[in-house]
């Protein structure tokens, strides 16, 4: 699709990258800013699978002149990646005091609409591409239309998003769509054998990904494994009597996680993450990590056709799954997904994990 409009010489104004995350949306959208940006653009043989695309004449960017060494870098001045961390570089000392959970309008106008209309640096066009664009608010996503109806031209707009339909109608468009897939899990697990992860760990994350390899590779990299791995054994263990220290293990593990992810970000590109958004991602994650194990139980207790996430600790799972009923196993997947919700409601992690344990120990409903 790309290639095509590429070779027509009608490259819209706006995409929106749309699907799962960790399924090289950004990937994508780098390499295409590198063949708009680019100098020195070459032909290049399509890719097998190309199918009856392979006539059109597939070109790349050189990715060796010094415009994509900038790129590469990060670092080309007429390539704007726009994120919600942003806010923290604001002139508004206002705009920079909040905590960054939304794209907001005064983002969008400072770092995408301002300079959008200011002539490139270095070549002849300019590309933004912006992160979580389901994260833009509404006031963002009205500022930002008519700068994605009538660019500058040779301006062009990408959107990553995993999920579209949380976008304004009117955003979606003025956007041509790229649906993007989860990727096939004999080519996750290979990738993750390259980044030196064990077989049995590369097929859980695999598994838990559900093919997505960028999300997969981050969880390993963090040493996320061993923190599952414990997760799984306490959860196994946990009588309908509870346990009055799991609520502040989670509790410290996830700090624990969050200061690790805090300190990466730093050392990879000197992004500042704040330790308040990397706690509540740190215990979204572990959530999603236990709702696995008991969507596993209920999968073994009911007897469904599908694969085991846990099959590297099923007889964890099964101890669960011999504990409840399928319809506790419900209630508790139905509590762990309102206890995600309720996180991004800025309710404390600590009241959350406290009556996580309750939910994970009894099925009984939540008490916030």
């Amino acid at each position: 699709m790309l290639q095509r409009a590429l070779a027509s010489d009608r490259v819209p104004h706006g995409y929106l990258f749309a699907g799962p995350p960790g399924v090289g949306k950004e990937m994508m959208a780098v390499r295409l800013a590198g063949l708009l940006l680019c100098p020195h653009v070459r032909p290049v043989e399509p890719p097998n699978g190309a199918g009856a695309a392979a006539g059109i004449g597939w070109r790349d960017a050189c990715w060796q002149c010094r415009p994509c060494e900038l790129i590469a870098a990060g670092t080309h001045p007429d390539l704007h990646v726009i994120s919600r961390q942003l806010h923290q570089h604001h002139p508004d000392p206002q705009v920079r005091q909040r905590r960054g959970l939304e794209l907001s309008v005064e983002v969008i106008r400072h770092f995408l609409i301002a300079p959008a209309y200011v002539r490139p640096a270095v070549g002849a066009a300019k590309v933004f591409i912006v992160q979580e664009a389901d994260r833009m608010s509404h006031a963002a996503q009205n500022a930002l239309l008519k700068t994605l109806e009538e660019p500058p031209p040779r301006t062009t707009l990408i959107l990553i998003c995993p999920r579209p339909e949380q976008l304004l109608p009117t955003t979606r468009s003025r956007c041509a769509l790229v649906g993007f897939r989860l990727l096939p899990d004999e080519f996750v697990l290979a990738r993750l054998a390259e980044a030196g992860l064990a077989e049995g760990e590369g097929r859980f994350w695999a598994a838990f990904t559900g093919g997505s390899l960028g999300r997969a590779l981050a969880l390993g990299r963090q040493g996320m494994y061993a923190v599952k791995r414990d997760l799984v054994e306490r959860l196994a263990a946990l009588g309908a009597a509870g346990d009055a220290d799991l609520g502040s293990h989670l509790a410290k593990t996830t700090d624990k996680l969050a200061d690790r992810a805090v300190a990466a970000a730093k050392e990879a590109d000197g992004a500042s993450l704040s330790k308040n958004l990397a706690a509540r991602q740190a215990v979204a994650a572990m959530l999603e990590l236990i709702a696995s194990a008991y969507r596993d139980a209920l999968t073994i207790r009911t007897g469904a056709d599908l694969a085991i996430v846990h099959a590297d600790q099923a007889r964890g799972v099964q101890t669960l799954a011999r504990r409840f009923e399928p319809t506790d196993l419900a209630e508790i997947l139905e509590q762990l997904a309102e206890y995600e919700r309720l996180l991004w409601r800025n309710v404390n992690p600590k009241i959350v994990w406290d009556n996580v344990v309750i939910t994970c120990a009894t099925a009984a409903p939540l008490r916030l």
